[in-house]
């Protein structure tokens, strides 16, 4: 069984100095924690793989396609492969739970190798 706490997450993203940490990776799915604080940027572009966002804590706006909703602790958002998202107007620091299904980059082709991004763990550099 994997188990995580939140408040380890976030200590790792923050340790990290990203504003994502991945902690699980199948192909199926993957899961991690995104921070980001008051008043800053999201610099994220569409990905790829369905996405679901489930905000730990925190309070902003997140556009998804043409349409803008306010999230807060506890608001859950789809967003469809391919869609163009972002939050803005983060008011207080957002810790969000990310989950893609399949998992991220699954779909992105390195068009270099011709494969998919994150195929293989010594290609994202994790491992050995």
């Amino acid at each position: 069984m994997d188990a995580f706490e939140i408040a380890d997450l976030v200590a790792t993203q923050a340790s990290s100095g990203r504003l994502y940490h991945e902690f699980l990776r199948t192909h199926d799915l993957s899961a991690g924690v995104y921070v980001l604080p008051a008043g800053s940027s999201d610099p994220q572009g569409p990905h790829t793989e369905d996405e679901i966002y489930h905000v730990i804590s925190g309070r902003a706006t997140i556009q998804v396609g043409d349409g803008d909703r306010a999230v807060q602790a506890g608001s859950v958002v789809f967003v469809a492969a391919d869609v163009t998202h972002r939050f803005h107007d983060i008011e207080e620091d957002l810790v969000v739970l990310v989950v893609f299904g399949p998992a991220e980059y699954t779909h992105r082709v390195d068009h270099v190798s011709g494969r998919p991004h994150g195929s293989s763990a010594d290609e994202r550099g994790i491992g050995g």
